[in-house]
């Protein structure tokens, strides 16, 4: 193990919480609707799936960051950036093309005339930055979120393979990090393929490094 790691790390927390914080994730995105008909959506579900999300997003980045803790560099440094920014644009994707879209259909649906908010719905889940199904190819925030987690991802499998890690658990955590660009979605298969995957790659690699 290189010097430049805390001799203690990673401590029995660590291996329960960082993976944790993916896994589940990934278990909430289980449960995410399947959006075919906005106004037809479980809105009770789709909330809390949403209301959820928000911590996790934020979790799941603070959890890939930590992957590279005490490590110094440009693969460690690029990896921490990358996480800051999918987890600040994935946040604010989450809270408009998710939440804000179940406050209003829930209101359209209190209101009893569902086509006066139709225009206004149909606004936000189009919309080319913050929407969820953008009239012209990916919606900005989610792009730019699932691109950094990509690359944090990367960064971090560069730094941990300079530290003597092994191959096998960092190529899954790279691998799984592609899924919501594949998938075009959070919602399954996407984002419990990626959020999963990257928390067996991460427990894998904590187990490597407490062994070690």
């Amino acid at each position: 193990m290189n010097a430049s790691l805390h001799p203690v790390w990673p401590h029995a927390a660590d291996i329960v919480m960082i993976p944790a914080a993916l896994v589940a994730l990934a278990a909430v995105e289980m449960f995410h609707p399947q959006p075919h008909d906005l106004m037809r959506l479980d809105v009770n579900l789709w909330l809390a799936v949403h209301y959820a999300q928000i911590p996790l997003f934020a979790l799941a980045g603070i959890a890939v960051a930590a992957l590279v803790r005490d490590l110094h560099g440009i693969a460690p440094t690029l990896c921490r950036i990358a996480m800051f920014v999918f987890a600040t644009s994935y946040i604010a994707f989450d809270t408009a093309a998710g939440i804000v879209i179940g406050i209003f259909v829930e209101a359209a649906r209190a209101s009893g005339d569902m086509n006066a908010w139709r225009m206004a719905i149909e606004t936000i889940w189009t919309h080319p930055v913050v929407g969820s199904a953008p009239t012209l190819a990916l919606p900005l925030l989610a792009a730019l979120g699932s691109s950094a987690l990509s690359v944090g991802a990367a960064a971090a499998a560069v730094a941990l393979r300079q530290e003597g890690r092994s191959w096998p658990p960092l190529v899954l955590l790279v691998i799984a990090s592609f899924g919501i660009a594949i998938f075009r979605t959070h919602a399954w298969p996407g984002g419990p393929l990626t959020f999963g995957g990257m928390g067996i790659a991460a427990a894998w690699l904590l187990w490597e490094a407490r062994r070690a």
